[in-house]
């Protein structure tokens, strides 16, 4: 699979539980920090956008634990951007461990625009930018 964007990510110690692995919840903040970054290679500010009153959500998340990383591993995240249908757009998303490139969790995140109405959508010009 081809991506459209990579972020590299180094595991902190605090983000691991007593078990010495990073914990569950933790995946899910680089996942959105990759999204995020992802964003900002488009030209679009994820805070900007909330400021005039446009919000991107999260609307379903769901996520495959394939194998733990621990302090210290070196990782990064894959990202794909596409619409899946009209007012709902997806990431796929991966995470592999950099010394082996082994898969960690995959993820596919499933979101949408949200107006200061709230009316869902992608407006046209943004999914322009996002498509480019």
């Amino acid at each position: 699979m081809s991506y459209s964007h990579i972020e590299e990510f180094k595991v902190r110690d605090y983000e691991c539980d007593l078990q010495g692995i990073v914990n569950n919840a933790v995946y899910q903040n680089y996942l959105e920090h990759a999204r995020h970054e992802f964003l900002l290679t488009k030209g679009i500010n994820f805070a900007e956008l909330a400021a005039q009153g446009l919000n991107l959500v999260v609307v379903r998340a769901e996520l495959d634990y394939k194998r733990p990383l621990v302090s210290g591993d070196a990782f990064y995240v894959s990202s794909t951007f596409s619409m899946k249908d009209r007012v709902r757009f997806q990431f796929q998303q991966v995470i592999h461990r950099r010394c082996d490139d082994l898969i960690c969790v995959k993820a596919l995140i499933i979101g949408t625009g949200m107006s200061a109405s709230g009316r869902p959508g992608v407006p046209k010009e943004l999914l322009d930018q996002l498509n480019q």
